[in-house]
């Protein structure tokens, strides 16, 4: 059973900036695709981010510019950097392992997810 475990995530002032943490065990880091997802009340899933094996990175259109997805396979951990947040930021966001070391933005496309943290921006 693999576990994906975020952590940074509460109330936050619009302008940030947090950083989002998954642990991931390493031999999913070492061979996988990671992403973040997001999902706001009332609203689909959708793709925030997500960092390839190789350390190429993808964005979605609403973060893009602002959030920066890292990974730090020494400390077996992805972090998502966000700043210059916005109210319409505030959701539940996922860690999510990919099925293979390519970036996808489908959900679809990746295996494992961790239960969620909740991120609130206050204007």
């Amino acid at each position: 059973q693999v576990q994906l475990v975020e952590s940074g995530g509460g109330w936050v002032c619009a302008g940030g900036p947090p950083r989002l943490t998954c642990a991931a065990p390493q031999r999913i880091l070492s061979s996988r695709s990671m992403g973040w997802f997001r999902q706001a009340p009332g609203k689909e899933r959708e793709f925030v981010a997500g960092i390839g094996w190789s350390g190429n990175t993808m964005y979605g259109d609403s973060v893009k510019g602002r959030f920066t997805i890292s990974r730090d396979n020494a400390k077996n951990s992805v972090y998502l950097q966000m700043s210059n947040l916005k109210p319409e930021d505030t959701a539940v966001y996922f860690c999510a392992a990919g099925k293979f070391a390519t970036i996808m933005a489908d959900q679809a496309e990746y295996e494992y997810w961790g239960q969620g943290t909740q991120v609130t921006v206050s204007s």
